[in-house]
């Protein structure tokens, strides 16, 4: 019997179908080791060395395959064909190995780009080894993952500064808050532009103002409105004569974009679906798994050429030879070392039948289809035309643009849209010609202001990180989820980032503390030597060293300063964010002096006379209220409050609580506009309602139900086995079944602090 091993249970029921009997092919469920979550699981005294543990939940996982291992002659591990499925590979045969279980039988690492018939025949016929180059660069990635996290996130803890530090996170938040510090010391400019109603033959038109007085007229010239008032008077109201002085006309093209790479991918979903990068990676890998796309962690553009020739076949079938390019387009990979996947993201097939398919899936997979098939496609034309039109006493020039259409192209199936959707709309002018008479039937003026920075996007951040070369394919969509999780920062109805009070204060921390850590050379610099160690062209205990040798010192640095520095490093930083004048960072109290404040429940403003001035201000409302809030307009929360019967809702040292006088219950979720006297009996009991838990179905790995509970101490969460999980919504099986299997335990409980 042949064995093969994939990683997920979807992906490994569509492929058993195309082998057919004589092969069993089960799923790993992802990773299935990891390092030991406790200090010293990377050696760095002895090259590194890493003891690793087989990941919580997985022990039945690793059985199974083992069991099914018992009567197979070949063995196929046939995990992703990216850095992390290498990864995989290699710790399914080193587990195996140690236990003594392929005496006798035939290994081969198989990989394919996509989920077809072909595609594993073809792979099955032509394996290789386990690369140790790619492994290699697991190994340098994951060790310095664990090392930033096990060497910075204890300070982080200890001082109350956030929940966790990582390589490329915290380079993320720094992107966001970087942002907002540009928005909040932006000053606005004012300026003017003038425009022109004409009239040719019954048809109107606006022109901008270009000249006056023979000078250009450019975007900020005309400052105020004095200005405009000056230029209006001179060129005359209320219907001026003038005359087209110059025509230019000339075709336009515009070219379609390449196939979907992983981020453009990411930024294409957001803006046309508004789905999160997180919820286009999880829609991907189900149609990769399900054999309707190519492997979707790639930085390539290019297709193969079966690829190529089946797209523009169904082209010129379906829209004539006057939409086929004579000669296939080509598109260059702007990535220096892509190297994720052989292929673009592309559909694995092209008669577009989607009748399976529904909801995110059919979006996602629509969307796919229309930009593949559009990057094979002859250009957009469009006819341009230009018409200076100059006033009949020689004032004023002003200057018609108008763009038509004239062959769709590309534009048939596809366009792509923009963050800023700064693309010129088409507009007609009739016909012209020089000396044509013009009315100028009406001037306009506006007033404008020069804007800030727009705030990113999930889709204009993945874009600046794959432009400063940080990050890659496979790990875009787990920064940004994990930038939110962590509460770093959060959306408006936008979709737009803004750093929260948590994302400000571990900015400030690492920008002093661990400035080569966030700063966006290093970063990149350091994707580039996993690229190095992935291409064969660096050793991995090199990387290793000259990357650890830097982050120990500021590590070891940093646990020297004192709180009291921190906390005045954090005041400066964020002063112009917190108190827009000077004389907003005074107590309104006693006159003291206002600053920033750590505590376990986060940051808050404080006055410095405390604890003789007890004043205290949330950060936003988001945070856990404090002791004492007072403004000028809102008067403090009652500490205090009968609700009757006895009991009582009180806020105390360690946040709001209930009590009847005998027994204290904490009732951190809860408010006094909120509490009820039937709520604090049920906390008082020990016995709070909750919703029904509602079956998801059942872990394969473990044959337990997995259940989702909507409310819970900590909010929604999932469980199976004794193995709970908290999410922010009901997730559908794959992803509780990859989220229970995949569980972590939390690093804190494994922590020793330093005596």
């Amino acid at each position: 019997m042949n064995l093969m091993i994939v990683e997920s249970p979807s992906k490994a029921k569509t492929i058993e179908k195309y082998l057919g009997s004589g092969w069993r092919v089960i799923a790993s469920v992802g990773h299935v080791r990891d390092l030991v979550p406790e200090n010293g699981s990377v050696d760095t005294e002895h090259d590194f060395q890493m003891r690793w543990q087989i990941m919580p939940g997985k022990e039945k996982q690793i059985k199974l395959i083992t069991d099914e291992l018992k009567r197979a002659d070949n063995v196929y591990l046939a995990s992703d064909p990216d850095r992390e499925g290498e990864a995989i590979a290699w710790h399914l045969l080193d587990i195996l190995s140690s236990k003594k279980l392929l005496a006798n039988k035939h290994v081969y690492r198989v990989a394919f780009h996509e989920i077809t018939k072909k595609a594993v025949q073809n792979a099955i016929e032509n394996p290789r080894e386990i690369d140790k180059n790619l492994v290699d660069a697991y190994l340098v990635r994951r060790a310095l993952d664990y090392l930033i996290g096990f060497g910075i996130s204890p300070l982080l803890w200890h001082r109350n500064l956030g929940k966790s530090a990582g390589r490329v996170q915290s380079v993320a938040v720094k992107l966001v808050v970087d942002r907002e510090r540009e928005i909040e010391a932006f000053k606005p400019v004012e300026y003017w532009s003038v425009d022109a109603m004409c009239d040719k033959d019954g048809v109107t038109f606006k022109s901008a103002l270009a000249k006056f007085n023979g000078k250009k007229v450019d975007k900020m010239t005309i400052e105020n409105k004095q200005m405009v008032d000056d230029i209006l008077s001179k060129i005359g109201t209320p219907t001026i004569n003038a005359k087209v002085i110059n025509i230019e006309r000339k075709k336009t093209y515009r070219h379609s974009a390449a196939p979907f790479t992983t981020s453009t991918l990411q930024q294409e979903a957001a803006r046309k679906l508004y789905f999160s990068s997180k919820r286009t990676m999880s829609t991907a890998q189900k149609l990769y798994e399900a054999g309707l796309i190519t492997y979707m962690r790639t930085d390539a553009t290019n297709l193969s050429a079966d690829a190529v020739n089946e797209i523009r076949e169904y082209v010129s079938k379906t829209y004539g030879e006057r939409f086929l390019p004579r000669t296939p387009n080509v598109y260059v990979t702007k990535s220096k070392n892509a190297q994720e996947a052989h292929e673009a993201i592309r559909p694995t097939h092209f008669d577009n039948d989607t009748k399976q398919l529904s909801g995110d899936e059919e979006k996602l997979y629509n969307l796919i289809w229309k930009r593949t098939i559009a990057c094979q496609m002859t250009l957009a034309e469009f006819d341009s035309v230009t018409a200076d039109i100059e006033t009949e006493n020689k004032v004023a020039v002003f200057h018609a643009v108008g763009t038509t259409r004239i062959f769709d192209g590309f534009m048939r199936v596809y366009i792509e849209d923009t963050d800023d959707n700064s693309d010129e709309a088409e507009t007609k002018l009739p016909a012209m010609n020089i000396g044509d008479n013009i009315n100028i039937v009406e001037l306009l003026h506006e007033q404008h202001f020069t804007q800030p920075p727009a705030r990113y996007t999930e889709a204009s951040l993945v874009k600046k990180l794959e432009e400063l070369g940080i990050g890659r394919p496979s790990t875009y969509a787990t920064i940004m989820s994990t930038i939110v999780d962590r509460e770093y920062v959060e959306q408006d109805k936008q979709h737009r980032f803004h750093p929260t009070s948590g994302g400000w204060v571990i900015s400030s921390y690492l920008d002093k503390y661990f400035n080569e850590l966030v700063d966006v050379n290093f970063t990149a610099k350091t994707e580039d030597t996993l690229d190095d160690v992935s291409n064969g062209n660096m050793d991995k205990l090199a990387a290793l060293n000259d990357f650890w040798g830097p982050t120990k010192n500021m590590i070891d640095g940093a646990r020297d300063v004192k709180t009291t520095d921190i906390i005045d490093q954090i005041n400066t930083f964020m002063h112009d964010h917190l108190f827009n004048n000077a004389e907003s960072d005074k107590c309104p109290l006693c006159g003291g002096k206002l600053g920033i404040k750590l505590s376990r429940f986060g940051a808050f403003v404080g006055c410095e006379n405390y604890p003789k001035c007890n004043y205290t201000q949330r950060l936003s409302d988001k945070e856990t209220p404090t002791k004492t809030e007072v403004s000028e307009n809102k008067k403090p929360q009652p500490t205090n409050i009968d609700l009757g019967d006895g009991i009582s809702f009180k806020i105390g040292k360690f946040g709001p609580y209930v009590t009847d006088g005998k027994k204290n219950v904490s009732a951190k979720k809860y408010t006094a506009e909120t509490m009820t006297l039937d709520i604090a009996r049920e906390l008082l009991s020990g016995v709070v309602k909750k919703a029904e838990p509602e079956k998801l179905g059942k872990n394969p790995t473990t044959n337990a139900e997995i259940y989702y509970y909507p409310t819970g101490r900590y909010g929604a969460y999932i469980s199976s086995n004794r193995v709970n999980v908290s999410v922010s919504e009901k997730p559908d099986l794959e992803t509780a079944i990859d989220l229970i299997n995949n569980k972590k335990p939390s690093a804190k409980k494994f922590f020793r602090r330093r005596k």
